[in-house]
């Protein structure tokens, strides 16, 4: 018989998979909850509710509160402003776009993110790392060009957002990478949730709405698959360079287009379908490939 073991770059890739889940689900229940709710209350539930699981992982790991403990604090809070910006960027381009449009335009990120890899954390760019992210940005491409065949001047400001999160993340994931070496993932998430919360309350003076029974479920569940998706992320980035996983962030894609399907009622047209193809094959071949030029 044959015995399966895990490198832990392998565990990282794993890890990265289920990050994306998580994150999707989280901009699903972001996309309902926008229906009614603004973006800066959306922002504080969010936020405030992923300290829950942070902790509680925490706890279950014997580090709290001692795994809170750190010596650049300076480093946190440049990464938590760059996050909480990106996230108030990527929950307006939720709110004027369906989930799959605006995750293809989060997926630029991955590709934003591989010269900056390369240049700040010398990483290497194996051939099939950068034919795999080719491909998946063949696919953002024509799932993109879906979303600019939406009428109306909301679509145009949720394109903008996207494009705005896009490259503000990139800028993040390297930014953690490099706290990763020093810094717990939980310690990341905890002082990113704590200050996102405090930006999301600084808008409370400009109206929050009040909440019925459906928007506190889409706000709860944001915020609980946000926190868990944040430390898995976090996780995968500390045991596997951010070059090879970024193809796999393409992976979301499939999980935002069967959350619409069944949610939102929305289905992808031909380029839809042929995004979706291209991007699981990106992911696929990095699968296979893994580190090897």
């Amino acid at each position: 018989m044959f015995a399966i073991t895990f490198s832990e770059f392998h565990k990282g890739i794993a890890l990265r998979l289920l990050a994306a889940l998580l994150m999707v689900m989280m901009s699903a229940a972001v996309h309902g909850a926008s229906k009614t709710v603004p973006v800066g209350q959306i922002m504080f539930w969010r936020s405030a509710v992923a300290i829950i699981p942070i902790v509680i992982y925490l706890i279950w790991l014997g580090q709290f509160p001692q795994g809170l403990r750190t010596r650049h604090p300076g480093l946190h809070l440049t990464r938590s402003l760059f996050g909480a910006f990106s996230m108030v960027l990527s929950f307006v381009s939720l709110a004027y776009l369906p989930v799959a449009n605006a995750q293809a335009l989060a997926y630029l990120a991955p590709v934003l993110t591989l010269p900056l890899a390369a240049l700040l954390l010398g990483e290497r760019l194996t051939l099939a790392v950068i034919a795999a992210v080719a491909c998946g940005f063949a696919g953002v491409i024509a799932l993109l060009w879906e979303a600019l065949e939406l009428a109306g001047q909301g679509t145009l400001i949720g394109i903008a957002a996207g494009l705005g999160y896009a490259g503000t993340m990139a800028f993040v994931r390297v930014h953690t990478k490099r706290m990763t070496q020093s810094e717990s993932s939980s310690a990341i998430a905890f002082y990113f949730a704590i200050v996102a919360a405090l930006v999301g309350v600084m808008t409370w003076p400009f109206g929050w709405a009040p909440l019925g029974t459906e928007a506190l479920g889409w706000l709860v569940a944001a915020g609980l698959t946000g926190g868990i998706g944040h430390i898995v992320a976090n996780e995968a980035v500390a045991r596997a360079p951010v070059s090879a996983l970024a193809p796999f962030d393409f992976t979301g894609m499939v999980w935002a287009l069967g959350l619409d399907l069944l949610i939102f009622a929305q289905w992808p047209g031909t380029l839809g379908l042929l995004g979706v193809a291209l991007i699981t094959c990106a992911a696929l071949l990095v699968t296979f490939r893994g580190g090897r030029s």
